[in-house]
């Protein structure tokens, strides 16, 4: 049996993961798991530490183990430390992705991190039915603005997986790209994973607001952002849709404090390069109609 099924043992800690509720998959009880899912409970539990910041601890618990899918672990814990694991991840992927899922998975995030993106692509697509890797090669297909390859993804699986939370999820993804009513779908998934408690953080929460912001909603999205920022008032992802929202609402004092807060929880944050690289092309473009004076002599 699949353990991450709707009848299998991890379904809810596998959920949690999803849901970004890193600090619940920490937390969890896993004292009446199986023996045979000891492996896959502590990647989870593993890659929630990287997710939550903890990168250099995990690469120094792995720092000895030879099993391929803890070594993928700690190349994705070294390549957050801004190490170049490329290589060792291609030999890792030659050696073992053709049937190692962990390998394809944490394979995949690596080599796409690398810019490695067709790579990526085809070491995740050698799954064998797995959600975790179509909710990867849906989110790839996005960033490449390839929402008509995400959508076939997520509709192929849809056939298989039925209602499973990641075909929900990834579904919802697209259909915010998509946008029209695909939006309020989106919103009840975002919305009853950032409400239930296993699942509730500040990235459902940030989902939620999200759809709710292109909804309209702005007075319902500042609700969920501030319940967001108020479970963790350092996310970057968080303090980014404040801007968006206040921006909205006209609030350009709190707008700039915002900014400042964002730039010190992540100055790399991709919205910070998003708007420095638009304000750039903006005044390139200005520049070109800028009034020109003479001098009368």
């Amino acid at each position: 049996m699949d353990p991450y099924s709707p009848e299998g043992e991890l379904i809810n800690i596998h959920s949690a993961f999803h849901a970004g509720a890193f600090q619940q998959v920490l937390d969890f009880d896993t004292s009446s798991f199986s023996s045979s899912n000891a492996l896959p409970v502590r990647v989870l539990q593993l890659r929630s530490k990287i997710a939550l910041g903890h990168a250099k601890d995990v690469s120094a618990e792995l720092a000895s183990e030879q099993t391929p899918d803890l070594i993928a672990v700690k190349l994705l814990a070294d390549q957050e430390q801004g190490k170049d694991v490329i290589s060792q991840a291609k030999k890792l992927a030659e050696q073992h992705g053709q049937e190692n899922l962990n390998v394809q998975l944490l394979g995949g995030i690596v080599l796409e991190k690398a810019g490695e993106t067709e790579e990526a692509l085809a070491l995740l697509s050698k799954h064998q039915g797995s959600l975790d890797a179509v909710a990867l090669i849906v989110q790839i297909h996005l960033s490449q603005n390839r929402t008509d390859l995400a959508s076939k993804e997520a509709q192929r699986a849809r056939k298989w997986a039925q209602d499973s939370l990641l075909v929900n999820i990834a579904e919802s993804w697209v259909g915010m790209r998509e946008g029209g009513d695909k939006y309020q779908s989106a919103f009840y998934v975002f919305e009853e994973l950032a409400q239930t408690s296993q699942s509730q953080s500040p990235h459902s929460l940030v989902a939620q607001a999200v759809s709710e912001l292109h909804l309209g909603r702005l007075p319902e999205a500042e609700a969920a952002l501030q319940q967001a920022i108020a479970i963790d008032p350092k996310s970057a992802d968080t303090i980014a849709n404040l801007v968006v929202l206040n921006t909205l609402l006209g609030r350009s004092s709190e707008t700039a404090v915002l900014k400042e807060q964002l730039a010190a929880a992540d100055g790399e944050h991709r919205a910070l390069r998003d708007w420095k690289e638009k304000k750039g092309e903006f005044e390139k473009a200005a520049a070109k109609y800028a009034p020109k004076f003479e001098v009368a002599t």
